[in-house]
């Protein structure tokens, strides 16, 4: 077997096809430039191009092809938010989510668990009831289920009441899912490569042009990059952690602090769990991967900060906690621990659309669930800047929602960063 496959790779014929093309020149001017190549801005690219015929665009990264975020989450896939605007935004999501692989002729490894987020006390037996209902209103698979329902879904969880917090009860929502979030990113930049969108790697924007510059802030023009200035029609930005940075360069204030998330994975077990648990009171929440690995994470960190560093505290925290859910884990290994940079807003939810600047478009704040709305964003940003209408699904999430005090009030959906 190990010689067969190194006579196929070592193969004069070897039909393998390169998913992206060579690096190239920047083109002079094109329709449409992404600032962010992570899953989103991907996203977008791909549906532009598929679905909207648009290929003369260019996704602009300073790093490498999703290696932000998109590379630095914990992949969990669900829809079971508090308001009515969240869960038909990330519903949307999710039946997109169950289609990708079909979509890119690529195995995303897309694998539906059911997510149980845990209640250990009264207050948050009501949070989970309050949700459920708001769930199946709008058609989601969402339940409240207590302690013995939850020993019957994940016997696998100590549920005994001698711990320092026992589980009461719990929000079931059967969909809850994973998928490999590189898998995802591939898909949809091989995709949007294969079309014609071109890719440009280690290029970072460094400002922004603009005409007609008054109190409406004017029209967008150019994007200035460290490989020269190219002109657009219209621009839009998914850089997560780096929105405020991206946004000072049109003048935009944004309500969004950058804040480390931290995460890890333990070393491959045999298979035993097969749902996605999460503690909010905990700030924990941990699934096993296809490889066998325990991907673990917890709340952002307390403290604003431009940086993907690891720290010991997070360990110690979540371990302290991880052991009272899976106390038989004590003597697991740890392989590998990062962190994300997470930008977020003061109501937990997204803000998508228009800006001040005329066809300059944002996708940010995301925090700590921009995964999971990856289809469903790169598929109305792709409407929004082909059609120049703003879709429905994603009106509720301007940015002028602050000014004006109609903030949505995501928090009590958001349990745990994750």
């Amino acid at each position: 077997m190990v010689f067969a496959l190194l006579k196929y790779g070592l193969s004069k014929h070897y039909p393998a096809k390169h998913q992206f093309p060579r690096p190239r020149e920047l083109k002079k001017s094109y329709d449409v430039v992404i600032i962010g190549g992570g899953g989103h801005g991907l996203a977008t690219a791909f549906y532009l191009a598929r679905d909207w015929g648009i290929t003369n665009v260019a996704v602009l990264d300073k790093g490498y092809l999703a290696g932000g975020n998109t590379a630095r989450n914990t992949a969990i896939i669900r829809s079971n938010y508090l308001t009515p605007e969240g869960v038909r935004f990330y519903d949307e999501s999710v039946r997109l989510y169950q289609d990708l692989s079909n979509d890119f002729d690529l195995n995303i490894l897309y694998s539906e668990r059911g997510h149980l987020t845990l209640a250990h006390t009264d207050s948050a037996i009501r949070t989970m009831r309050w949700r459920a209902e708001v769930n199946k209103h709008f058609g989601i698979n969402s339940e409240l289920v207590l302690v013995d329902d939850v020993k019957r879904l994940c016997p696998q969880l100590d549920c005994s009441d001698t711990v320092r917090y026992p589980v009461l009860g719990a929000l079931y929502h059967a969909p809850g899912s994973i998928a490999r979030h590189d898998a995802v990113a591939w898909g949809y930049g091989a995709g949007a490569a294969m079309r014609g969108v071109e890719i440009h790697q280690r290029t970072e924007v460094i400002g922004i042009e603009r005409e007609g510059v008054n109190g409406t802030g004017g029209k967008v023009t150019g994007v200035v990059t460290n490989r020269g200035t190219i002109k657009c029609g219209k621009v839009i930005q998914a850089v997560a952690g780096a929105t405020t940075r991206v946004a000072d360069m049109i003048g935009l204030k944004l309500p969004i602090r950058t804040i480390p998330l931290q995460a890890c994975v333990s070393q491959p077990l045999k298979p035993f769990l097969d749902k996605i648990i999460v503690s909010g009171s905990l700030h924990v929440y941990i699934s096993q991967s296809s490889r066998g690995e325990l991907v673990m994470g917890g709340s952002t960190d307390p403290y604003a900060l431009y940086g993907t560093r690891s720290t010991l505290d997070f360990k110690e925290g979540l371990m302290m906690h991880m052991l009272e859910l899976f106390p038989y884990l004590a003597e697991v290994k740890l392989l590998r621990q990062w962190a994300g940079m997470t930008d977020m807003t003061p109501d937990f939810a997204p803000i998508m659309g228009e800006t001040h600047v005329q066809n300059y478009y944002i996708d940010a704040g995301w925090g700590t669930w921009g995964f999971k709305a990856t289809p469903v964003c790169g598929k109305r940003n792709a409407e929004m800047l082909a059609t120049g209408q703003v879709p429905d699904l994603i009106k509720p999430f301007t940015y002028r929602r602050f000014p004006e005090f109609r903030q949505l009030g995501e928090k009590g959906a958001a349990s745990v960063g994750h």
